[in-house]
């Protein structure tokens, strides 16, 4: 019954985001993850399946690269909403982005590592999943600036600095402290469900 929901909610979000976004180029390349993301959970899912967990935050991460990709992550209509609030002077949903790709990877590369038994040590296990998590990162910060320079100014959407000139230090720093987090905080609940699905396998 959850496959069901969770595919229900992907889909649904995902014709949403497809319908009129601000432009399809954008689109494609905000969307793009979370369409090769979908591919490998099918292909996956016998031979590997995931925790709970872990796939209610792939799909929160899916959902947060949707909406990007519909308006934007400069110019998300909520966080422009919100800017008077509190004073900023940028639309920050993108800094949501980065966060959650730091928040996410981390529990992947946490559920990948246990379960093959690549390090058995919790110390090195979380520093070498934070290291993925910020090389990750940095990668992304690569493919952005390839895109840059190969399509010019329709490039300016996806890059969403909006005109900080930290901005690719920043998103950097926001996926470190998002993948710190995810340890912190859910590490003991991922752990009672892997026991679960050790169990049921």
């Amino acid at each position: 019954m959850w496959k069901v929901i969770w595919l229900g909610i992907y889909f649904a979000v995902l014709i949403w985001s497809a319908i009129e976004p601000k432009g399809y180029f954008i689109w494609i390349l905000e969307v793009g993850p979370a369409l090769i993301c979908l591919t490998i959970l099918v292909l996956t899912y016998k031979k590997f399946p995931l925790t709970p967990l872990l796939y209610t935050l792939i799909l929160i991460h899916c959902i947060i690269l949707m909406v990007g990709g519909h308006y934007t992550y400069a110019e998300v209509p909520l966080f422009d909403t919100i800017k008077p609030w509190f004073g900023f002077e940028r639309n920050h949903y993108d800094r949501v982005g980065h966060l959650a790709q730091g928040f996410v990877p981390a529990i992947i590369a946490r559920e990948i590592l246990i379960r093959l038994d690549v390090i058995s040590g919790a110390n090195w296990r979380n520093f070498i999943i934070v290291s993925i998590c910020l090389a990750f990162s940095a990668f992304y910060e690569l493919i952005e600036w390839w895109v840059a320079v190969l399509t010019g100014s329709a490039a300016d959407d996806f890059l969403a600095t909006q005109g900080d000139i930290w901005d690719t230090q920043s998103d950097m720093a926001l996926a470190l402290t998002g993948a710190i987090l995810a340890l912190l905080l859910l590490s003991r609940w991922h752990d009672r469900q892997l026991e679960k699905l050790t169990s049921r396998r």
